[in-house]
């Protein structure tokens, strides 16, 4: 069978949808480079900015070559050799002003290497021939320590795992073996397990919250409906800023919610409830954000179910919660699914909220992430906890395809 122009109709479909792809190809190829260069991008710099260490040979590029043949397990020091390329790249590098990013880096595993490496650039010129081992110690005894000369053999390489190892509160140790951190040292485990279970109580609470909100809307008739839709899309018509700051004039001991309770004589003056700056009031801020996000899947779903399916239940002789227990509960459970997912995602990267209601209990790692980013340009370890808690995210959704299914989740 051929076209009315001689060619085989098969060939002809085939070109016709070969031309089809291209120009959806086309018509998606913008959104495509977008979301490539907003979203794949930098999770690739993430990904690499967390074992990223070359800040380390580029500016110490003799001392990495002269330091190969050292032991760091030795009881002596290096050898008068590596400390004159110790001499001669620290020069170079207060010339170049390359030596202060450096420090920083050096510093972040061994606590006094900046002041270390400042002190002995500006008196690092004056030092112009051998000895340079006795030089060096009498500009600062530092180094004459064995310990900086083993973290510098250790971070020779262009990759670490330093910042992943601080990322779970472990470190090298003198020997240069793998160990924990001192218990006051200990943050960042704990502050994974905190962000893990307040997001995991705030989805829950959504779920308590809005599950009977989603329901009245399905079943009410259009216009009541269709009030309530408006009242849960209100929240997002208003600043996030506000509605956060709104909430620590409500909780905070001398807000609204303390002074009716006093009003009504449940508590007295001087027992007021601290809910603000803790656990309490991050958990109650991130509920009343992000509970239109549980609301609005769940009644796309249930709009969805015929209400034949309770007569019918009611009909064979069960009762009215029995019927809703085991004939419209499981037909939600596509929509709480996804509800639960973006509640509990949204909730374990949310660092606003936190930082503004959390106090010293309530922040989450996603708060810490943003300190090392903007405060102590920590960018390595940022990105170490970044690419955790990606694969916590990653691990959960897994988990949650094996319980629940992924096909099973309905967003409308």
């Amino acid at each position: 069978m051929t076209t009315s122009d001689g060619i085989p109709l098969k060939v002809s479909l085939q070109r016709a949808l070969r031309r089809s792809r291209r120009r959806a190809f086309f018509l998606v190829l913008p959104l495509l480079a977008f979301l490539t260069i907003s979203f794949v991008l930098p999770i690739f710099d993430m990904l690499f900015r967390s074992v990223d260490n070359t800040i380390v040979p580029q500016n110490l590029p003799s001392v990495v070559k002269a330091i190969e043949d050292w032991d760091p397990k030795a009881s002596e020091l290096p050898s008068e050799a590596v400390y004159e390329a110790m001499v001669k790249d620290i020069q170079i590098g207060f010339e170049e002003k390359t030596l202060g990013s450096l420090a920083r880096r050096l510093n972040y595993d061994l606590t006094g290497s900046a002041s270390l490496f400042r002190k002995s650039g500006r008196r690092a010129s004056k030092i112009e021939g051998a000895p340079y081992k006795e030089q060096l110690i009498e500009v600062d005894e530092d180094w004459g320590d064995p310990a900086i000369w083993n973290l510098i053999k250790r971070e020779s390489d262009s990759l670490t795992a330093s910042y992943f190892l601080s990322a779970v509160d472990m470190r090298y140790d003198e020997q240069g073996d793998i160990a924990m951190q001192p218990d006051y040292q200990q943050i960042y485990l704990k502050l994974f397990w905190r962000t893990l279970v307040i997001s995991a109580v705030i989805t829950g609470l959504c779920i308590l919250l809005g599950y009977p909100v989603a329901y009245l809307m399905a079943t009410l008739p259009l216009r009541s409906s269709n009030l309530l839709m408006i009242l849960v899309l209100l929240p997002f018509w208003t600043s996030l800023l506000v509605r956060t700051t709104a909430w620590i004039a409500l909780l905070q001991t001398q807000g609204v919610l303390n002074d009716l309770l006093v009003a009504v004589g449940v508590i007295s003056d001087d027992g007021r409830i601290r809910m603000i700056y803790n656990q309490t009031g991050t958990i109650v801020a991130m509920t009343h954000i992000l509970l239109p996000f549980m609301i609005l899947p769940l009644y796309s779903v249930m709009k969805t179910i015929p209400p034949s399916y309770m007569r019918a239940a009611r009909s064979m002789g069960a009762n009215p919660f029995t019927a809703f227990v085991r004939v419209y509960m499981p037909n939600t459970v596509a929509g709480v699914g996804a509800g639960s997912i973006l509640c509990f995602i949204l909730a374990i990267g949310y660092y606003i909220t936190p930082a503004l209601v959390g106090g010293q209990s309530g922040t989450l790692i996603s708060n810490f992430i943003a300190n090392h980013i903007s405060v102590t340009l920590n960018w390595g370890l940022a990105a170490a906890l970044g690419v955790i808690l990606l694969g916590l995210v990653m691990l959960l959704y897994v988990i949650y395809d094996r319980i629940v299914g992924i096909d099973n989740m309905k967003l409308g």
